[in-house]
């Protein structure tokens, strides 16, 4: 059986798939963010959704990528980690 992993390191050498692949990366950070801010927080994705008073099914949208949260929501999420929420741009690096 062939692993994900696997497919994905291959599927890179082809340039059209890096290109779309890259054009992800901020959503793959913020999804990433939200999980890893979820876990050191030490709650599931159902003790998270009671403190900011949503269901446990919003967030797990929230956490696959399939919504792009608002900042008011981001805001929530933050107060139930017991984090701070900091938005920046950063420039561009040509490549």
């Amino acid at each position: 059986m062939t692993l994900i992993k696997e497919l994905h390191s291959e599927w890179l050498q082809d340039p059209a798939y890096r290109v779309a692949y890259d054009a992800l990366d901020e959503e793959f950070s913020l999804v990433q963010a939200l999980i890893e801010a979820r876990v050191r927080a030490g709650l599931t994705q159902a003790e998270l959704a009671t403190r900011m008073e949503t269901s446990q099914s919003a967030v797990a949208r929230l956490e696959s990528g399939r919504v792009n949260p608002s900042a008011r929501t981001l805001e929530r999420f933050a107060k139930a980690t017991g984090t701070r929420l900091n938005i920046r741009f950063d420039p561009v690096v040509p490549a």
